[in-house]
């Protein structure tokens, strides 16, 4: 599968096909994050009370961490690149993109300090690193994560894990998540078929590495390794025991509903629910060969 998603060189709907690198194209991804912007403030939020169980399980959790340090490289990773646009209206777009991401990270930080969440020391701030790299990467690793957030998500409301107040606050930043992979995705799409010869190639291999050590990342995480996700640290947490495969299912049935309001033009991320129905292909039948 290919870094751009294998992507077709035109997308449909009913408003009709579309080229994808057009100005169209470009118009539509843009505009579908600029007008679906949520101005919600963390610092008016009203943070439900928790009950003693309810509180333990919060606090208890073990990704606070790594939550706040991946919101805080993402929205500086995504403001390097916004600085260095060439196009006014990406430009814009990859901005509000940094600022939500930004956001994120405050809505975690008046969570912590309301409910006593006690945190490591923040670091200093990593290195400054090339501004597409940097958002290439940043990109793709959203993909894997929100993925599997949304899934986590919806598990955490079946179960009761927390209030229903307080999954409801959070409701906003996991959609804005399903909005950011969809303008990724889009973008890199766009960037792609915009570029020719040596650059396309080029283009095309650094989002080939930038997906490679994303998905190298999240492979080590899920062996235990501590890295920049913290998504699948969750997941024996939310309260609801469900094989691998109806975990993966409900991420699949999660991603489509989330991002199903969206334009039908607009390209979906592809990698992700590709290799989950693979894998549930592949789960369904070694069930059937241990009968």
């Amino acid at each position: 599968m290919s870094a751009s998603e294998s992507l077709p060189d035109r997308a449909s709907s009913a408003d009709g096909p579309m080229t994808i690198g057009s100005e169209e194209h470009k118009r539509l991804f843009c505009r579908m994050l600029l007008d679906s912007y949520d101005p919600y403030k963390p610092a008016v939020i009203d943070w439900p009370k928790l009950e003693p169980t309810a509180l333990a399980r919060l606090t208890g959790l073990p990704f606070w961490d790594m939550a706040v340090a991946t919101e805080e490289i993402a929205g500086r990773r995504m403001a390097a690149l916004a600085a260095v646009a060439e196009d006014a209206l990406i430009g814009e777009a990859v901005a509000l993109n940094a600022f939500e991401e930004r956001r994120h990270k405050d809505v975690l930080g008046h969570m912590i300090r309301f409910y006593g969440i006690a945190l490591k020391p923040e670091g200093p701030p990593p290195p400054a690193i090339d501004p597409l790299w940097g958002f290439l990467r940043t990109g793709y690793g959203e993909c894997f994560d929100s993925f599997f957030a949304f899934g986590l998500f919806e598990l955490a409301k079946r179960s009761g894990f927390f209030p229903v107040e307080l999954v409801e606050v959070f409701e906003p930043v996991i959609q804005e998540e399903a909005r950011h992979n969809l303008f990724f995705v889009n973008w890199v799409a766009y960037m792609q078929a915009r570029r020719g010869g040596v650059a396309g190639l080029a283009f095309r291999g650094r989002c080939l590495a930038a997906l490679a050590v994303q998905a190298w990342n999240r492979l080590k995480s899920a062996r235990g390794v501590e890295e920049e996700n913290f998504t699948s640290a969750g997941r024996d947490t939310v309260g609801i025991d469900l094989s691998p495969r109806q975990f993966l299912q409900l991420c699949l049935a999660e991603n489509d509903r989330r991002l199903a309001g969206y334009d039908r033009r607009l390209l979906r991320p592809r990698i992700m629910p590709a290799l989950a129905r693979l894998a549930c292909r592949f789960l369904r039948e070694k069930k059937a060969n241990k009968k």
